[in-house]
């Protein structure tokens, strides 16, 4: 792979051409944002997004989330995945964040970890957007447009996280990966890539092989 080449080429691309870039979840606070993240898992941000306001309207921060019953909370959220396991670790979570953080979210990605429903890609998301931190979140968007553009030939996302916060510039990390996430989402699709959309085509391993 040529893959220092690829990396300025590609991400000089993202640069000029959407360079206000930001997550698709709506949120009003740290907390609301993590709730979200919890929430896209497996589920888009469309979806996440219709069921959010009422939840948040009625549970709008730990401290009132903690109080709630899972049955509670899986009235809100029924019609996203894994609603009943969703509804158990955002209670869970907001209780912990509670006991154990007075109510404030941990900027630690460790830390974040410990709290229910949260998993590396999740920690890394607040991380990153929260508190600016380089951190890369790799979800399927991220694992599949970096495998496929050539910037990583990583097996897991995991391997594919460290080959992209080790070849794109600190400051520009938490910025990434929004664009990559989008441009699987819109462009990069998993079944049939959008590949004669793509302003990114002419540096594309994945079309280089196959067309």
């Amino acid at each position: 792979m040529e893959t220092k080449g690829n990396y300025q080429q590609i991400f000089d691309w993202f640069r000029v051409n959407n360079p206000n870039v930001k997550t698709e979840l709506r949120y009003k606070t740290d907390f609301q944002l993590l709730v979200a993240v919890i929430l896209s898992a497996q589920c888009t941000d469309k979806r996440v997004n219709m069921v959010t306001p009422a939840l948040f309207e009625k549970y709008p921060d730990a401290s009132a989330m903690s109080k709630a019953t899972p049955q509670d909370v899986f009235a809100f959220i029924n019609s996203i995945s894994y609603p009943n396991n969703k509804s158990k670790h955002l209670v869970a979570m907001s209780k912990m964040l509670l006991e154990e953080f007075d109510g404030q979210l941990p900027q630690d990605t460790a830390l974040l970890e410990r709290l229910p429903g949260v998993g590396r890609k999740t920690a890394n998301v607040i991380a990153s957007v929260c508190f600016k931190q380089p951190k890369m979140a790799v979800d399927t968007h991220v694992f599949r447009v970096a495998r496929r553009l050539g910037l990583s030939d990583g097996k897991n996302p995991l391997q594919v996280e460290r080959d992209l916060v080790a070849n794109i510039p600190e400051k520009d990390i938490a910025t990434a990966h929004h664009w990559l996430i989008l441009h699987g989402r819109y462009v990069c699709v998993a079944r049939k890539p959008k590949c004669s959309e793509c302003g990114i085509a002419q540096f594309c391993e994945y079309l280089e092989k196959n067309y």
